[in-house]
């Protein structure tokens, strides 16, 4: 099946002064797929998402991630489940451990030893020492003289027990959103500088499509390089080939099927 997994993330703009949401979806250092959506609903997200899954199946038909990374958004795992109604939803732990560090940064010993405690349940080898050490982290998290909204945080992870334990029938599956984040933040820092969208819808949507192809393809530095000596960029990376040795000129090859570039440069993992 190739890349089997997905990261999704839903990323909040601005446009002709109205809020919209930047919907991306990544995987091995590359954005797959941008796309514009004017509500944060399943609807919209469908929409903004199905233009990842119709370029994908344009070069495979039968195409299926078997799993999708993202956070606790309702609209975005729905929409995920209506694209791909066989995909397994992973939720990501990362999320989970920040929205307990954000309540809890005015205790800096609290802070310092839950935080150790999260990644140890995280590092679990199997369901039955994930379920083991989260009764413990639940149990010394009772003991502990801190606000009420902090045990709920704690307790409240029972709920999301069986999702987190679907990472160990998936292996090849991405447990934390870490990749995708780091991608947006190079988008975020564009769109900040820029003042996010002023044009029209289709503009604005080649804006984002051009920002990913920037990313997909520019050079790695050089200290970059002398780790893997034979990539020179985010797409080489992903598909173990280039065009040219030229970077732009790789660019404009992988991006010459009529303006599906996203497609073109998956179609060797995909078939």
């Amino acid at each position: 099946m190739g890349i089997v997994t997905r990261r999704i993330r839903l990323k909040s703009n601005w446009w002709l002064g109205e809020r919209v949401y930047v919907a991306t979806t990544a995987a091995q250092g590359c954005i797959l797929g941008v796309g514009l959506a004017e509500r944060a609903d399943t609807e919209s997200l469908t929409q903004a998402y199905g233009e990842f899954q119709e370029e994908v199946r344009v070069l495979n038909p039968d195409y299926t991630p078997e799993s999708v990374n993202a956070d606790g958004w309702e609209g975005t795992q729905s929409a995920w489940q209506n694209l791909f109604p066989s995909i397994t939803l992973m939720l990501c732990f990362l999320h989970t451990v920040l929205g307990i560090q954000q309540r809890c940064r005015r205790l800096p010993t609290f802070f310092s030893q839950v935080t150790d405690k999260l990644w140890h349940l995280y590092d679990s080898l199997n369901p039955q020492i994930f379920g083991q050490r989260l009764r413990r982290l639940q149990e010394w998290a009772a003991q502990q003289d801190i606000p009420e909204i902090l045990h709920q945080k704690i307790q409240g992870l029972t709920k999301k027990t069986a999702q987190f334990k679907l990472t160990f029938a998936c292996l090849l599956a991405y447990r934390t959103s870490n990749q995708v984040d780091r991608l947006m933040n190079y988008q975020d820092r564009i769109l900040y500088t820029m003042q996010y969208f002023h044009g029209t819808e289709n503009a604005t949507k080649l804006g984002l499509r051009a920002m990913a192809l920037l990313w997909n393809f520019h050079p790695y530095t050089r200290k970059v390089q002398s780790v893997e000596p034979h990539f020179h960029s985010p797409f080489e990376s992903l598909n173990r080939f280039r065009y040219h040795d030229n970077w732009l000129r790789n660019l404009l090859c992988a991006s010459s099927l009529n303006g599906r570039a996203f497609g073109k440069f998956l179609k060797h993992k995909l078939k």
